[in-house]
């Protein structure tokens, strides 16, 4: 199934079809997003950090089967999650059904959701999704529309180094073979200065940027001051 946006074409559907061929094996601990179940409870802790989130509205672009939308739900968010691939949203929508989750899951492109509910949210994240799309600064542009003022928008993505593409790229697709091959591709990695200057572009202000370290022999993450291969930000959208 194709995606068929209303408003935006900022989407490629290789990559929609890529990810959709792994919904269902999505939620297996084991399965080909192991690695993003070990880094699931370091991000959500990153959010709590910095938004109570019990009772606030969030918006969870890009929330592939929902992974980050249970988990700040189980923290009494109101989720709204949206993705563009219909495998995704469906595999998301049946597994809240068994847990109990209350999301609100949508295919739906995030200029479409800020377009319909502008400075709406508490809080925005995005996560492990602009270096997949083709103009990530668009992608930006839309979170900070959807925000509140004094809302705060979270994303973690690759930064552009030597670094993350041996790990990230050779290490874990092609010699441990964490993720599928083809799930990254260098050139769409984004450098935390590049980012930083989309976020001042859409009238927000960086507040933090800090490492993800995924450790595939514990099969855990943390947070850390490298941010050289994953790495996660904070900015706030005055007000």
């Amino acid at each position: 199934m194709h995606a068929t946006p209303e408003t935006s074409n900022n989407f490629r559907q290789s990559e929609l079809d890529r990810f959709g061929s792994l919904a269902s094996r999505w939620w297996d601990p084991q399965g080909p997003q192991k690695p993003l179940h070990a880094l699931n409870p370091v991000r959500l802790r990153y959010v709590t950090d910095r938004v109570a989130l019990d009772g606030v509205r969030v918006l969870d672009v890009g929330c592939g089967a929902g992974l980050l939308s249970e988990a700040m739900a189980q923290a009494g968010a109101r989720v709204t999650a949206i993705d563009l691939a219909p495998e995704l949203v469906k595999v998301a929508r049946l597994h809240a059904l068994e847990s109990g989750a209350q999301v609100d899951y949508r295919v739906q492109a995030v200029e479409d959701a800020a377009a319909a509910e502008p400075a709406s949210f508490d809080a925005v994240t995005c996560m492990e999704m602009i270096e997949h799309v083709p103009d990530p600064a668009a992608v930006i542009r839309a979170c900070a529309e959807a925000l509140r003022p004094g809302g705060r928008l979270f994303v973690s993505t690759l930064n552009r180094t030597p670094a993350a593409f041996a790990l990230a790229i050779v290490g874990a697709e092609y010699i441990a073979r964490l993720l599928p091959k083809g799930t990254h591709q260098y050139r769409d990695f984004v450098r935390p200065s590049e980012l930083a200057g989309w976020f001042r572009a859409a009238g927000l202000e960086l507040e933090d940027v800090s490492g993800l370290a995924y450790m595939p022999w514990r099969n855990a993450a943390m947070l850390t001051r490298r941010t050289d291969v994953n790495y996660i930000t904070c900015a706030r959208k005055p007000g």
